[in-house]
């Protein structure tokens, strides 16, 4: 490390006894400016004109593919999306809605109940719900294709908002008022009474 200290010493020396400093920090801005100024309007101080190779290379052409056109990927009715299952049913024939209730799980049953009504609009083909929609999306969309439904179907979501995202204790009675609006969600979706 000395050695390279001195040699910058004696180099620092040999140009400021030839070269005041107030020189040598003029010629470095400008310097510094002529560069600054090239850099800035690059490419426009290059000629334009600059000769050129000839060169024959030879030229290897891949063959052209052919593009396909894209056809809009449609869903067709009563094909089931991912996440949303129908009713489900328990093999000794209870829906698993009515096995949470019966074991105090209100909340739970609660959810279940808006699962089963979500599978069952997507089998009838009323919805096509992606992963990820919310259940006010799924009653607006359902709304629109069968307006019959969006009464009770709002109300069952609002229900299962207040219950799951709300932190608002599920009772007997919250899960009694979601069968009920999902009943009548069903008898609008078959044309049944409509109360």
């Amino acid at each position: 490390m000395g050695a390279v200290t001195r040699i910058w010493d004696e180099f620092a020396a040999a140009v400021f006894d030839r070269i005041s400093p107030a020189l040598l920090l003029l010629l470095l801005l400008v310097g510094a400016g002529v560069i600054g100024s090239l850099w800035y309007y690059w490419p426009r101080w290059v000629p334009r004109r600059l000769p050129r190779l000839r060169l024959r290379l030879p030229r290897f052409h891949l063959p052209k593919r052919k593009k396909r056109a894209r056809k809009p990927a449609k869903t067709p009715k009563n094909v089931q999306e991912p996440g949303f299952k129908p009713t489900v049913v328990l093999p000794d024939g209870t829906l698993l809605a009515d096995k949470l209730a019966a074991e105090g799980r209100y909340a739970e049953a609660i959810r279940q109940r808006l699962r089963d009504i979500v599978g069952d609009l997507t089998q009838a083909g009323v919805i096509s719900p992606l992963p990820g929609t919310t259940a006010a999306e799924v009653a607006a969309s359902a709304a629109v294709h069968r307006p019959a439904v969006a009464a009770p179907l709002s109300g069952a979501t609002d229900l299962f908002s207040e219950v799951w995202y709300g932190d608002r204790p599920a009772q007997r009675t919250h899960d009694d008022h979601m069968r009920a609006l999902t009943g009548e969600v069903r008898n609008r979706m078959t044309g049944g009474p409509q109360t």
